[in-house]
Formats: structure tokens, sequence, C-alpha cells
């Protein structure tokens, strides 16, 4: 656990360069917690992590219950507060708490871990607390939130919808009070989190690294500034501070004076209508964002300018249908339905276009009426005299056009077929520009066979924390999941030489058993691309690039991280890293051109390489690689024994692998079955890839056995 009272003093919040609309939803949370938090997207190193933690030193104290580790406030204790009943006793004044969620972080770690062995052999509720309970009445940062289990996720979620943590284990339950100001960072290109996930975030904002020179010049000179005298850099800025931090507690107080009318909350219900978001909590969130908006303005009535920024902060992240669509919100869609939806009790005159990152729509927001943040130009270091709005909504990627060039005919080892005979010149000629994909479908689910013991996933068999009961065992370190039954028949034949008298079970360490559970792990999905010239048929490219979109939106279902290698001309290119993230596997898909020989050894070369690497840095998560080829071999050296040898490496090393078979027209070679089979695994058509089409061929053979 990290927490904010440290010996070197915090970068202060008002010395962060830019930003306006994390600045923003950080102080808003912090002066309507029910918002519901803010989660941060946004590139490495754009001082995310800075401006939270920034944020805990502004937060007021808070007064607790001497000796309760739950936090309990001495004026309204919690009644189920596992330390209490309180009595009237000592009260300690505390700043206010931000404590962190690591990635590695345990179940019992979040919200705690009770003593089994006590809770059976003597009816006591020995409960250690966990990171929740430190975070009461605080801040709970989790930084990189999309790499969390998922079920973490669900757990750390619904205390902060409900307010509350409940932690059982066979029978034995506890609760306690778990309120906090909850804010997640992460990085869209290390995967995303499901939309499920994402809406239950209050808010949410992009950031970006500027690309004004100026502004990147005062970042650098105050971060120098900083390292060089933390406390004297924060000496300079504490009267800033200072004025923020009363601020803060002026918007709390004014805050339930605050009226949401009639018309307003229309425009809200209106908006949420037409960008279609799904549920209601949209409407909720906006309808607090909204208020908090004229709290932190100073006003007491909620204004058009403030739904505007409550939209744009609570339905971006809202609106997404599938990974592949990119957050963000049309504005002129959005002052439209404004517009139509407004009423005369508003008291805007239309003259006044509000700005986006700023809710009073002035330069720096740091009027007394505005809503924005307080202006930084009152630091020792003069201030850009504007500050960029350059949050990406949605950045366009365009794919490369390369100049087509003519195909040569070249002399190959393999009969082709009159579609596969468009082979490239020698080299790395003969590229043709990149061609879309076609719409993705359900694909049929491929998993890596036998029993695996990797990260929670939806792919393939495995042990894991959660799932059905196959079976126990003696606890290795920590006790996990207990198999009650299995632990009673351990202890019931010592019970004599125990001792044992009255009604209570005489239980022992040994005599504890832990559940053994079956579930689903995810895997690593690496593909491995043919782009040379006999897949270059525009219709069939097309076809193939929407095979592997679809299988990128089945890894992304399942939990799975992906790779992307790509072989055309004279060699193979690891087009995407291991990453979680399908919408870079989709970006270098549509990026992909096609075109020259076939080098399918280097392709099966490089899988081994980036394989092996992986292996080393996480072994219990297993590949599964996905060939998309017609299983033709023309470049390099040998080429057709060479990528012998080399489907034999990887099989010999236990790969699960399926070969796509992209072949088409009137005569069929069958190569890629004969590359499965090197493989030692599966080969598939793209027909047979649908769902569609195995559930279709599953009910004619049912069907034909019936009628037998």
């Amino acid at each position: 656990m990290t927490t904010a009272h440290n010996t070197t003093p915090q970068y202060p919040f008002t010395a962060v360069v830019g930003m306006d609309d994390l600045r923003l939803a950080l102080l808003l949370n912090a002066v309507s917690p029910a918002v519901g938090g803010v989660l941060v997207r946004g590139e490495k190193g754009t001082a995310k992590s800075t401006a939270v933690r920034a944020l805990s030193a502004l937060m007021p104290h808070v007064d607790v219950v001497g000796g309760c580790r739950f936090a309990c406030a001495p004026d309204a204790p919690d009644p189920g507060c596992p330390d209490g009943p309180h009595e009237t006793g000592a009260v300690e004044d505390r700043p206010t708490r931000m404590v962190e969620l690591p990635v590695g972080a345990s179940e019992d770690r979040l919200v705690g871990a009770l003593d089994i062995e006590r809770a059976l052999s003597e009816g006591v509720k020995a409960f250690e607390p966990g990171l929740l309970a430190d975070a009461h009445r605080g801040i709970l940062y989790v930084d990189e939130v999309n790499l969390l289990h998922d079920h973490l996720v669900d757990l750390l979620l619904d205390a902060a919808a409900m307010g509350a943590s409940y932690v059982e284990r066979e029978g034995v339950s506890v609760r306690h009070a778990a309120r906090f100001l909850l804010v997640g960072t992460m990085n869209p290109e290390e995967g995303e989190l499901r939309p499920q996930l994402l809406d239950r975030f209050g808010l949410t904002v992009e950031v970006a690294a500027s690309r004004e020179p100026d502004q990147r010049v005062s970042v650098v000179r105050r971060r120098l500034a900083y390292d060089a005298d933390p406390a004297g850099f924060a000496a300079r800025w504490a009267a800033e501070e200072d004025e923020l931090r009363h601020r803060i507690a002026a918007a709390r107080e004014l805050l339930p004076g605050v009226t949401l009318g009639d018309a307003a909350l229309r425009q809200i219900a209106a908006t949420c209508a037409a960008f279609e978001v799904d549920g209601m909590r949209a409407d909720i969130v906006m309808a607090r964002t909204a208020t908090a908006l004229a709290a932190w303005a100073g006003r007491t009535d909620v204004l058009e300018e403030d739904v505007r920024q409550a939209a744009l902060l609570a339905l971006p992240h809202r609106r997404r249908r599938n990974p592949f669509d990119a957050p963000g919100l049309d504005e002129d869609k959005l002052d439209r339905t404004l517009e139509e939806f407004g009423g005369a009790d508003e008291g805007t005159d239309g003259e006044d276009d509000p700005d986006p990152d700023g809710p009073d729509g002035g330069p720096d927001g740091g009027g007394p009426d505005g809503g924005g943040q307080p202006p930084q130009d009152g630091g020792p270091e003069e201030a850009p005299q504007k500050e960029s709005s350059e949050l990406p909504h949605q950045q366009e990627r365009e794919a490369p056009q390369a100049p087509e060039a003519p195909e040569a005919p070249e002399r190959q080892e393999q009969p082709a077929a009159p579609e596969q005979s468009q082979e490239g010149a020698p080299g790395a000629g003969g590229q043709k520009a990149a061609v879309g994909a076609t719409e993705p479908f359900r694909t049929r689910r491929l998993d890596v066979p036998g029993l695996g013991e990797g990260a929670d996933g939806r792919r393939s068999r495995a042990r894991t924390a959660h799932g059905r009961t196959t079976g126990a065992r003696r606890p290795h370190g920590a006790l996990g999941k207990l198999h009650l039954a299995a632990t009673v028949q351990a202890a019931a034949p010592h019970q004599r030489a125990r001792g044992r008298s009255g009604r209570g079970l005489v239980v022992r360490r040994d005599d504890l058993r832990e559940a053994v559970r079956e579930g689903r792990e995810g895997n690593l999905v690496l593909f491995v691309v043919d782009a040379s010239g006999s897949m270059a048929a525009r219709k069939r490219m097309s076809a193939v690039k929407g095979a592997v979109l679809s299988l990128l939106l089945d890894a992304y279902q399942r939990r799975d991280k992906i790779g992307m290698i790509t072989f055309r001309g004279t060699g193979a290119e690891l087009a995407l890293p291991p990453t979680s993230s399908v919408e870079a596997g989709a970006a270098r898909l549509e990026q992909l051109p096609t075109g020259g020989r076939t080098p399918l050894s280097e392709g099966l070369l490089r899988a081994h390489e980036v394989l092996r690497v992986e292996r080393m840095r996480d072994a219990s998560r297993r590949p599964l690689l996905v060939v998309v080829t017609d299983g033709r071999a023309t470049g390099g050296p040998e080429p057709v024994g060479r990528a012998t040898r080399a489907a034999r490496l990887l099989a010999g090393e236990g790969t699960a692998s399926v070969v796509v078979d992209c072949e088409a027209g009137p005569v069929r070679l069958g190569l890629a079955g004969e590359l499965a089979r090197e493989l030692q695994g599966t080969a598939i058509t793209l027909d047979e890839l649908r769902a569609d089409s195995v559930s279709a061929l599953v009910r004619t053979v049912q069907g034909n056995r019936k009628a037998a």
C-alpha cells in the first residue's frame, strides 16, 4: 500500500501543465465522489499518475475513530464495522489517504482475508482488512487498470457502486464500509477494458502529450525544478494549492443547494438518447456531473454549458459497441441536441459557445463564475500564454498507399492454380496497396489442448481460482478457496486424539484443504499472416483480413494476448509484438500491403523466436499459433524443405497450432493441409472458421443420424 502522506512532498496539482479535462474530472470527483470516479486513458509519459497523486494533497483531512482499522467517522460510525461497536474515545485527524492497487494484487489483498482456521475451530471472525478498507474515505488509485484480472475489476467496481465490501468464505461473511474516490489510468495500446467495465467508471478523459513547444518547455522546466528541490518547489506553489483546496471545500458545501432544473434534466435525457447510450447509468452520471460543475463554478443552477461539459466527460467511453471503435463524441450532434431540447430558463444567450475543455469557455476557466481550472500564471515560472487542448477524441490512421508495380512471373517449385500464379517479382517487388477487410463474423472456438495454469480467460481449459471445483489439495502458501468437505474429512479421524469434548471441531492447519478449480484461461494467440503475391487478389485478401479481424475480436472476448507476424517478399516482420490491445492488431491489419514471393519458412521461424521470448516472460501463458496462408512456399533458398523443417521445429516444442487454409479456386493443391500435418495441428478453411458453419454442420449430422 502506498499513501500520499510521505516525507517527500507530492508534485503540486496546480503546477501540472495543460491537461484541462483531466484536472477538471479529478476536481469534480473531489467535489462530488458520487460522480463515480474517473478513468484516465492516455499514452505513456503523459503525467497521468502525477496528476492523480497530486490530488490527494488537496483533499480535506478526515476525522477517524481512534484505533479503527476501517476509518469510521466519529460522528457516524459504521454500525457493521468489524472493529465495532465503537465507544466515545480518541479521535484521530489524518490526511486523506491515497491507496494504490498494484496490478499483481490478489483477491485477498484487495478485499481482505478471513482466518478460516480460527473461524472453524473457535468461531471467531478474524478478519485482516484489505486495500478497500484502507481506501475508505480516501482515494483508491489503480494504475494500468486494464491489466487487472477481470474478477478483481468486478469486485473493485461493485464496492465503489455499493459503498461497501463483502468478504465471504464458506458461510463466514464480513462486511465493512468502502466509500472512496476511484481513479484508474490505462494505456489503450496495452488493451482495453470490457465495455461493461468501462460503463462503471463515472467519467473518462483522454490525455496526450502537447505538441506545442512552449508548453513542453514549461513541463520540462517545472519537472526539473521539482526533482532538484521537491520541498522548495512545493513551497513556491503553496499559495495556489491553498486557494484550490479552499475552492474544493466551498464547492462541497454549496453542492447540496444546487438545483437541477427540468430543462437541464431534459437535455441530459435527450443527449443520452440521441447518442444511443445503453442503460440509465449515463443519465445519472451526467446529472451528478452537471450538478458538481455548477457547484465548482459557484452557482446553484445547472446551465446548458454544464450539461455540455458533463456529456463530454461522461459519454465517450459509453458509446463503444466493439473493441475496434474509438471512443469519442460528435460535438456538432451534441450542440444540435442541446439546442433542440434547451429551455428558456437555462440563462444562456446563445452567443457564448462553451469551450469543451472548460465549462465556462474561458481561456483558463479560473474566474469566479467559471467551472474550469485555476489560472497557472501565478507560479514561479511563466506559464504558456494559452494551453492547448489536443485531446485525441478520435485519431484517424490512414493506411500507407504503396504504388502498384507490375508483377513478373517466377519459377515455382510447386504448381499453382490459375488464381495463384500472380507472385511478385523477386525480392519485395510486386507490392500492392492495402485492401479493406470484409465484415467480421463470429468464429468457432480454437483452443489449446490439455490443462493449463495461465491467467483467467475464456479460451482453453485450465486450473484457475474461479470455476467448477474438481478436487482438493493441501494449500501451497496462503489458503485460497477452502474445500470444506475435504477439510472436515481430514480432521475427523483425529478428534478423539485431540481431546475433543465440545461441539466444535478441533481443526489444525494440516487439516486444511483448498479447492482445486477448473475454468478457462487466456492464451497468447500469435497470428502468422501470409501477405505474399499469391494472396493478393483483392476479394480474396479482403476475406482473409475479415477472417483475421474476426479472430482478433474473438481473442478480445476470450481475454487473450495477441501478436501478429506477416511474411512476404524475402522475409517476415513482427507487425505487432504480443499485447492485449486488439485495436493495435486491427490497425496493423488494415495497413497490411501484399505482394512478392512467399517466404513461409521465415514466417514460421520468426514465430518460433517470438514464442521463445514470450515463454521466458510468462511461462504459464500457453500459446496458440494461427497461420493464415494458402500453404505455398516460394521465397528464399530451398523454400519447401526449409518451411517443413521450421514447422517440425514448432511441433517438436509442443506448440498448439491451427492453419487457416485460404486457398481458393476450382483447383486446390492442399498445401495448407500438408503444413498443418507438419505442425501437428489442425487445418480449417475460411468457411469452416465461421461458428454458424460449424452449427449448421452439427445440425446436418444430427439430422442424418435421426434419419438413419
